[in-house]
């Protein structure tokens, strides 16, 4: 097995609690291949069945919900070990909800539904791994609609910057998306976005510089954010 491949593995979800060797010898037993796409490929529209088990080996994807007139929501961004849409892997109805794209030139490693099945009977760990996977994509869902229906400009954004603060360990942070993409993720126009911004700038909550931010008063986001 390739040192990439065994690198995307390990962080991998589905082999949490497993070593290098115990996944290339779980691996061994099953078929799959790797799978290139180029930038800017489609990898799936929506409403076009989940046919395969495909862990992100290399590259990044994104997958956007989109409206009959054209607005879309940007749903979430998956990067390396991620397992692509494990809740429709074996669903009765297994037809995607999002169109899912890639960010970059990307690779993974693709099994058939059924060899994901075995993989799982190989050994206990893999099969409680998916479950709990399973059990994340209920949770983020969960914390998605709660974000786009329930809360308002200001709170989806104090939410984001604690967020993103948590995630780099420090108040002062660089953004990694755009503003365009930051909205799309909110369901929300750029411009509300800037706005609000702006707005926790002037009242001392925030220091801006371009995609740099720096939380000045947390406690001031933290209500702002407060889920009920």
């Amino acid at each position: 097995m390739e040192t990439k491949v065994t690198k995307a593995l390990l962080l991998c979800p589905l082999f949490e609690g497993l070593t290098a060797d115990e996944i290339e010898q779980a691996m061994s037993a099953v078929n799959y291949r790797l799978v290139h796409f180029d930038k800017n490929d489609v990898y799936v529209l929506a409403g076009f069945p989940c046919r395969y088990a495909d862990i992100i080996v290399e590259g990044e994807l994104t997958a956007r919900m989109v409206g009959p007139s054209g607005k879309f929501v940007q749903m979430a961004t998956r990067t390396m070990g991620n397992l692509l849409a494990p809740a429709f892997i074996f669903s009765k109805d297994n037809r995607m909800p999002v169109s899912i794209e890639t960010n970059s030139s990307t690779i993974v490693l693709r099994m058939s539904p059924d060899e994901l099945l075995q993989l799982m009977k190989s050994d206990d760990r893999i099969h409680l791994n998916f479950i709990r996977q399973l059990s994340a994509v209920g949770q983020f869902l969960a914390r998605k609609v709660r974000m786009l229906t329930l809360h308002t400009v200001r709170e989806k954004v104090a939410i984001f910057l604690l967020e993103e603060a948590k995630k780099c360990g420090s108040d002062s942070f660089t953004l990694k998306k755009s503003r365009q993409e930051i909205a799309d993720s909110f369901a929300i126009q750029k411009f509300s976005l800037q706005r609000c911004l702006n707005e926790l700038v002037a009242e001392g909550t925030i220091l801006l510089d371009g995609k740099h931010i720096i939380i000045i008063d947390k406690q001031k986001l933290m209500s702002f954010g407060a889920v009920p």
